[in-house]
């Protein structure tokens, strides 16, 4: 008889155990619900446009940027279906161009212009890499049941460098440089991704000048802002 009884207690134990864990799983999927947040992870593709360009300065070939990272999203309705989204990630951007010649003379960086057809230019580039905080505005149709929704993002990304090279190849000269002082180490633009579900598309608009306002290119500042047209993709 005790034998039954011991039986019959770990019994009730395992019992009490699910229904306790069954209750648990009720709970917190109405947490869930009523915590639902659209934390993403998100990747971009863009071709980059040089704004602002000085007199005589032009692009050629495909410009392009890789854009990668997380935003905390914290709603502010009760639908919860407008939020402010803080975020972290990383940039890799490039930019071909025409016409402007990045070299080191006597240890001094020096930014002149070029015929091409003089130097039979074969690569003509610099390149940036950047760490981000992107902050947004965010409104979207979404629910947490519904994964395919329409959105609007609005913002402002800032953005640290961490590294740059600039690269010229032609049959007159060669000249690859890494880390020059010469570009802005702050960079911050305004942002804008909408659409549905997974596929959206996203533009920055740089405020501030990719390089640092005392460069001079022919007599004028190279005030060469950032404007970059692509496709967000944001990942649960």
């Amino acid at each position: 008889m005790h034998q039954h009884m011991k039986s019959y207690f770990l019994l009730l134990i395992v019992l009490i155990g699910f229904v306790g864990f069954s209750q648990n799983d009720y709970t917190d999927a109405s947490k869930l619900y009523k915590d639902y947040r659209e934390d993403q992870f998100y990747a971009s593709v863009t071709y980059n446009i040089l704004n602002e360009k000085p007199s005589g300065v032009s692009q050629s070939g495909f410009s392009s940027g890789f854009h990668f990272g997380f935003i905390r999203d914290m709603p502010i309705n009760e639908k919860r279906n407008v939020a402010i989204g803080l975020g972290l990630g990383i940039s890799t951007n490039s930019y071909n161009q025409k016409n402007v010649l990045i070299e080191e003379i006597n240890k001094t960086i020096s930014f002149s212009k070029i015929d091409e057809s003089d130097y039979n230019v074969s690569k003509n580039k610099f390149a940036t890499y950047l760490v981000e905080v992107p902050l947004e505005f965010r409104w979207r149709t979404s629910n947490p049941e519904d994964y395919n929704f329409w959105r609007i993002y609005t913002g402002f990304k800032i953005g640290y460098l961490l590294y740059n090279t600039t690269t010229f190849r032609s049959e007159v000269a060669n000249e690859k440089l890494t880390n020059i002082d010469s570009f802005n180490k702050i960079q911050y633009g305004l942002t804008l991704s909408a659409g549905y579900s997974t596929w959206n598309f996203h533009v920055y608009y740089g405020l501030n000048s990719i390089f640092d306002n005392n460069i001079q290119f022919e007599g004028e500042s190279i005030d060469m802002k950032s404007l970059k047209i692509g496709l967000m993709f944001y990942v649960l």
